[in-house]
This record gives C-alpha cells, structure tokens and sequence, in this order.
C-alpha cells in the first residue's frame, strides 16, 4: 500500500525551494525530527509560505499573557469546529508536548467543555468558539467576561487573531487535503525515543 499524498497539489522538492524557506525547514527537521507536512504543502507557493509562517511566529512566539499551551488549545478546539484533520491532529501533538498531559488534547478536541482544563481557560475557548463560528455575536459582554478571568485587552486580541489565523489555515488544509504526518499521532502520548 502505497502512502496517500501529503497534498493534492504539487509539492515542491527541498532543494527546489528558496533557501530561506529550506533553512527554516531543515531548522524544523532538526528540532523534530521531521518536517511537518504543512510546511512542504505550503511550499507550492512560496511568498504565501513566507507571509503564514510570519504571521504564524508573530502570534505564537510572542510574550503575552496566554501559555503556549494556552494557544495551542485555542488552535486544537477551533480546529476541531472547522473539522481540520491536519490541525487537530498537529497542534493536538504540540499541546500534549506543552501541558505535558497526553489526555487533553483529545479533550478539547472533542469537547473542551468537559476537558481538564481551568475555568480561565474554558472561557477563553467559549470566546473563541464565538470568534470561530459567530464572530458578528461578540460583544462587550464577551470582553467583560474575559476581563473578569484576568485576560487582559491584548489578550483577548490574541485570542481572536489565533483563531482567525487558523482558520485560514483550516480551510486551507481542507482544500488541499493535508495529510498529518504519522509522527504527530503519537508524540506526547509516549516517552520520545532518545535513541
């Protein structure tokens, strides 16, 4: 059997791509072990790749007031509600790597309301389930009680351009057909094969 394609369209050979997205690639595949499937699908367009992927730090790898973990959440439940495999599956990945629970993933993907998780974080899911599906509905009452939570303005803003962000990324994945890579299914849930 052979393996389905990562894409449905064409992607790129490594070293046919620009060499700042191949250094950043290869700096991914060092650290991981692997190159994760969106960054070779993605590829196809590679000023497209470069604008996702500069988005993508500016929102993740800033200092704020939400955890890594924190994002990674946002990204998991509002993945799931676009019914995004490859997200789902991925970040589902990188948050049981960051709160170190190999459960909670599957939890907030199938329903975050009964996950292991606080009540700050729940409210901060319901916004962004709001912002997912009913964007035009959020109102002072959502920002009050986020607010209320200890979330501050920017983090509410964080929280809503997360998800936003990805569902660009969700509805791209689904229209190219993205596959997972095999590795992220069980990262998180065993111990990393240092060997």
């Amino acid at each position: 059997m052979s393996t389905p394609a990562i894409s449905r369209y064409p992607v790129p050979a490594m070293d046919s791509l620009p060499q700042d997205l191949r250094e950043r690639i290869l700096a991914v595949q060092e650290k991981a072990g692997f190159v994760p499937n969106v960054f070779l699908a993605l590829a196809h367009r590679p000023d497209e790749l470069r604008a996702f992927l500069a988005y993508h730090d500016a929102l993740l790898l800033k200092d704020g007031g939400l955890t890594k973990g924190e994002r990674e959440m946002i990204i998991v439940a509002t993945s799931s509600a676009n019914q995004c495999l490859y997200c789902v599956v991925a970040h589902g990945a990188i948050l049981r790597v960051y709160e170190k629970q190999p459960l909670v993933a599957d939890q907030v993907a199938v329903n975050y309301r009964k996950a292991d998780i606080t009540p700050r974080q729940r409210a901060m899911l319901d916004f962004a389930l709001k912002v997912c599906l009913h964007s035009h509905e959020v109102n002072e009452v959502d920002h009050a009680q986020l607010l209320g939570h200890g979330f501050s303005a920017e983090d509410i803003w964080d929280i809503a351009a997360i998800t936003a962000f990805f569902g660009l990324s969700n509805r791209m994945a689904n229209v190219i057909g993205m596959r997972p890579n095999d590795e992220f299914f069980l990262m998180g849930r065993v111990p990393r094969n240092k060997g």
